[in-house]
């Protein structure tokens, strides 16, 4: 009950795989410790429990149990709390929750995170807190809110109840001895609020950032909380120790350290940036301050220009970068927001895009400056460039930091620890491809090579240390698996998978071959003549005038073709095959073997026509004229040569103008640019290219000389011709005489599904639970009865779980292979092939599904395929309405809509229409 708890919990929140590890490894502790739901227990007791499951556990180091989850900064450990909330109290019951958060900002920024109705809540897909979600209690609202949590019957008040302070509040408030806030004596259900905490028999403690407090007054006071047990998070599992050492947590139970976190692809690349030949004691230390500081708005206006353009290629939304400023002190950050916001920088084009994060500013001021860095991710919020004095160490989760501007004096350790963590977060939650779209960049012109010598250590947080790596077994090798359709399987071609099956009563899994009817041929006379017979069937795919459909196999004047060409292929074997004696002395039945195989053909195929819809006439396409969109290119020249170097791959990158000819007119570097473009001709759009590119060249001369904005077009024009290029695309059009729908096949054989799997890898039960869905992608699945394969894959355990309504309510299914549909789907400037999760066939209908996580449902992406393929669905149904067949329907399945208790129609109100 509890994996399937956990399994649900994990899909509905589409957890990454190390917040998926993460609370199976709760779920672990709670399996090997019961005793952590109880509060007659012996601690002692339960950490020796603990320390058998997981090796890396020394001691609690609090009063209570206490378990670390150490997560890098940008994989999710805010999402993870909400999963651990959600988990607990659905497998366990367990309704209050203690968060503590290290500062202001982190504060703040939890309220709002577990609040419905705000971007990044992070119990979106509970169903259970759909209706009523949890009461959030604050350190500024407990006397009111606490008050009435107990006072209405279970099921009209709030089940679970999620307490949120801020524990450098309490700290304050504990200085000279005196009690914190909530625990001076409140009246709340007749004592302190601190005592009602303290009394309830489920409380859970959650301690975001915990390594910011751990010998805190603040904390101690707490543990005067008897909570049942504390979950910590953070992304630096140590506490400074003084002298640059450090003390090791000694409870931590999952490690995902930064360098995996990079290698996984879950966070951005960080790169270090200076200008070529730099040398920094030939320059003043206010000349080196104002050189990384136009160097970072360089680099800032050409990664604007890039997340632009991405963004117009693949139809996703916009993503506005801004610019980190570490300051020395207030003082020193006062007087780079006069500068940065003066005439004297850029012509004042950054006046009031510019805010100072500091201890300087307090009441209205300081609330004014937190919510414009809480906003500093929405498009609509100007702000380009952030100053900060040591007050972004952790809580400030956005995605769109892609430079930093370090001008506080540090050692090149510290430079990388305190500034990477606030810019590695994607703003698109995986990365893209795109360099500049997935590249933190540090400007750090007088700290490069300290820089790099520092990362090429081998204690490097960059560096993937060897010893976080289990040595790897040799059961895990990896080898290539074909798995053809059940057709092969039922005729005898191939073996049925064994499956490990898992009893009902528990204990160790057993092998056995998922149950299926015996071969239909037996002997290899038999098994070689039906081989031929598939062999033959497969040309009359392309005879679709004689055979429309598969069924059309089985027509009296269809076998006797099939019975002639399979006994013609088959006479250089004669002597042993066609004279046909088997092992009982009887001779072979050609037709028998014919009949037989096509009918299991026809049986274990669903009839998937070749459709293509072409153009007919003469075809013509262009580009619409239209007034280029300029308002967020702000290039800038540059002298010198940018160079940049990837901490982790030690890969360099330049920002230097192209060693090209000096064009007449500035509008050509542009055009010569845009003409690189396969689907622009100069011939025929010259007149059109020539316009964009002087709107382009008048804008740049609104802000520039025309030098700089020839050392402008020179560096950048390909930047800039991709950028033009993208909005062309919005304006292409195609136009053509007429369009034909052309079927060429009925029906299509299934195309073998190739896996790759560990070797010597068993099949799971499809029914099984699987309690590390991290791992489903490497399992192999068997023990249908109705798909048309003996072996599946799945990408997620929603697409397990739906199988299991398939079996139950299809006649037949299967997932496709690359290369069975042929569906193209338009994604920016690519055409890819869509290949749907499932098909499935019932008495009245064939269905296509994709199953997809409800945040990905109204992707771009997501809409551009069901476009696609319900456009195939309408002239496949189309074509069933000519020979007969059943229509077809596509189907966009939400995750969290996937459960046992619906039938197949349910979903019928999820169907794409055109």
């Amino acid at each position: 009950m509890n994996a399937r708890v956990m399994n649900a919990v994990s899909g509905r929140l589409s957890l990454r795989p190390p917040q998926a590890e993460s609370l199976s490894r709760l779920v672990r502790a709670l399996a090997a410790s019961p005793e952590l739901l109880g509060h007659e227990r012996d601690v002692v007791s339960i950490l020796s429990s603990l320390k058998a499951e997981f090796p890396t556990l020394e001691d609690f180091e609090r009063e209570f149990p206490s378990l670390c989850f150490a997560l890098a900064t940008g994989v999710g450990k805010t999402r993870l709390m909400g999963a651990f909330i959600s988990y607990l109290h659905l497998a366990h019951g367990i309704n209050n929750f203690f968060v503590l958060a290290p500062n202001l900002t982190i504060y703040n920024k939890l309220i709002a995170d577990f609040t419905r109705n705000t971007p990044k809540y992070v119990f979106k897909g509970i169903a259970e807190f759909a209706q009523q979600s949890p009461l959030i209690i604050t350190g500024d609202n407990y006397d009111q809110s606490g008050a009435v949590v107990d006072d209405q019957p279970r099921g009209f008040a709030h089940d679970v109840r999620i307490n949120i302070f801020n524990i450098s509040k309490i700290n304050s408030e504990v200085r000279g001895g005196k009690e914190p806030r909530i625990k001076r004596m409140k009246e709340v259900l007749g004592d302190s609020y601190f005592n009602h905490l303290a009394n309830l028999p489920d409380l859970v403690l959650l301690m975001d950032e915990s390594h910011r407090y751990r010998a805190s007054a603040g904390v101690r006071s707490i543990n005067d909380l008897q909570p049942l047990f504390g979950l910590e998070l953070t992304a630096t599992p140590f506490v400074e120790a003084g002298s640059g050492k450090t003390v090791p947590f000694k409870n931590v139970v999952m490690d995902y350290p930064l360098a995996r976190a990079m290698e996984d692809g879950f966070v951005k690349e960080p790169a270090v940036v200076t200008q070529r030949n730099f040398d920094a004691k030939a320059h003043t230390p206010e000349d080196i301050e104002k050189t990384k500081l136009e160097d970072g708005v360089r680099l800032h206006e050409t990664t604007k220009v890039e997340l632009l353009t991405y963004a117009r290629e693949n139809g996703v939304k916009v993503v506005k970068p801004f610019m980190l400023v570490i300051a020395r002190d207030t003082t020193h950050a006062g007087q780079l927001l006069a500068l940065l916001e003066s005439e004297a920088f850029h012509g004042g084009r950054y006046r009031g895009k510019v805010i100072q994060v500091d201890s300087s500013r307090t009441g209205a001021e300081e609330e004014e400056m937190i919510a414009r860095l809480l906003a500093v991710e929405s498009v609509d919020e100007p702000t380009e460039i952030v100053i900060h004095v040591n007050m972004l160490k952790e809580g400030w989760d956005v995605t769109n930091l892609y430079t930093i501007v370090p001008l506080r004096a540090a050692n090149a350790r510290t430079l990388i620890e305190q500034s990477i963590g606030r810019g590695l977060r994607l703003p698109y939650g995986k990365r893209t491809g795109v360099a500049t779209v997935d590249r933190l960049n540090i400007v750090a012109h007088d700290k490069f090579q300290e820089i790099i010598d520092e990362v090429n250590r081998g204690d490097s947080p960059i560096r993937l240390k060897q010893v976080i790596l289990e040595a790897p077994s040799a059961d895990d090798k990896k080898v290539s698996v074909q798995v053809g359709s059940g057709a092969m399987t039922r005729l005898g071609l191939t073996d049925a998978p064994t499956v490990t099956m898992t009893p009902v009563t528990g204990g160790a899994g057993s092998s056995q071959a998922a149950t299926q009817p015996p071969p239909v041929f037996t002997t290899d006379a038999e098994r070689q003549a039906a081989r031929v017979v598939m062999e033959v069937i497969g040309r009359y795919e392309v005879k679709r005038d004689q055979v429309p459909t598969s069924s059309a196999l089985l027509n009296a004047d269809v076998q006797k073709e099939i019975l002639a060409e399979v006994t013609e292929r088959l006479k250089p074997m004669q002597g042993s095959l066609l004279a046909g004696v088997d092992d009982g002395g009887s001779k072979l039945d050609l037709a028998a073997v014919v009949a037989k195989t096509t009918e299991i053909v026809v049986q274990q195929s669903i009839d998937i026509p070749r459709i293509a819809v072409v153009p007919s006439g003469e075809v013509t396409t262009g580009f619409h004229p239209f007034k280029l969109d300029v308002g967020q290119l702000h290039l800038q020249p540059g002298e010198r040569e940018i160079v940049g170097q990837m901490l982790r791959t030690n890969e360099q990158f330049t920002l230097a103008s192209e060693a090209g000819i000096k064009e007449a007119r500035l509008e050509d570097y542009i055009v010569h640019a845009l003409v690189d473009f396969d689907d622009i001709d100069y011939f025929t759009h010259a007149d059109l290219l020539y316009d964009l590119a002087g709107q382009m060249v008048q804008h740049l001369l609104g802000y520039l000389s025309e030098d700089e904005a020839c050392s402008v077009l020179d560096r950048d024009r390909r930047l800039i011709a991709r950028e033009i290029h993208a909005q062309m695309m919005a304006h292409f059009w195609e136009q053509a005489t007429e369009y034909e729908v052309q079927v060429s096949r009925g029906f299509t054989e299934l195309k073998p599904c190739n896996y790759t799997a560990t070797a010597g890898q068993t099949a799971h039960h499809f029914r099984e639970t699987v309690t590390e869905t991290s791992r489903i992608k490497q399992m192999l699945f068997g023990g249908f009865e109705r798909c048309l394969y003996p072996l599946q894959k799945f990408d997620s355990d929603t697409e397990r779980r739906f199988c299991i309504i398939l079996e139950r309510d299809a006649l037949k299914w299967f997932k496709p292979a690359k290369g069975q549909f042929q569906i193209y789907y338009k994604l920016g400037t690519e055409q890819p092939e869509y290949i749907p999760d499932f098909v499935a066939e019932t008495d009245s209908t064939i269905y296509m599904v994709e199953t997809k996580a409800r945040s990905d449902v109204d992707t771009h992406e997501a809409q551009a395929k069901a476009s696609s393929a319900a456009r195939w669905c309408q002239h496949a149904s189309a074509h069933a309405v000519e020979v007969g067949t059943k229509p077809w329907k596509y189907l966009l399945l939400p995750h969290d809509e996937v459960t046992e208790s619906k039938r197949l129609v349910d979903y019928l109100r999820f169907e794409v229409k055109l």
